[in-house]
């Protein structure tokens, strides 16, 4: 069986449009920026706004590696990496909530010491009740 090229366009069809949807495990949008994993809550604030809601989920141990460098001086100064030591700290959670109206899908932002780590879409938004 030949697949024929409107068979092909389809395809390709399909699986741009598939892409093109799929980008909210990358970002999403906050009118006409993107907000992307690694940014900084400042920056995220600064694009979107005050959240929903936000709350403090705690705080979790990360590790990370380093490399450990010394330097030799005995005229010549030359670095020398003998290898990586790891080092633990404290850093606080912190979780924000998108709520972009009944026709857009709500975002749930994950934060770790203040950098952004999680994008989640939880389901389409609500309309806020105004106090009076």
């Amino acid at each position: 069986m030949a697949i024929t090229n409107r068979q092909s366009v389809l395809v390709a069809t399909i699986t741009l449009v598939l892409l093109l949807a799929s980008t909210s495990a990358f970002g999403f949008r906050c009118g006409r920026k993107l907000v992307i994993e690694n940014m900084h809550e400042a920056q995220v604030l600064k694009v979107c706004g005050a959240p929903t809601s936000s709350r403090h989920l705690g705080y979790v141990t990360r590790g990370s590696y380093i490399p450990v460098h010394r330097s030799i001086s005995s005229g010549v100064t030359t670095e020398h990496f003998p290898g990586y030591r790891q080092y633990t700290q404290e850093v606080e959670l912190t979780e924000y909530v998108y709520n972009f109206g009944p026709r857009k899908f709500m975002q749930r932002l994950t934060f770790e010491a203040g950098i952004l780590v999680k994008i989640e879409t939880i389901g389409y938004g609500y309309h806020e009740k105004k106090s009076k």
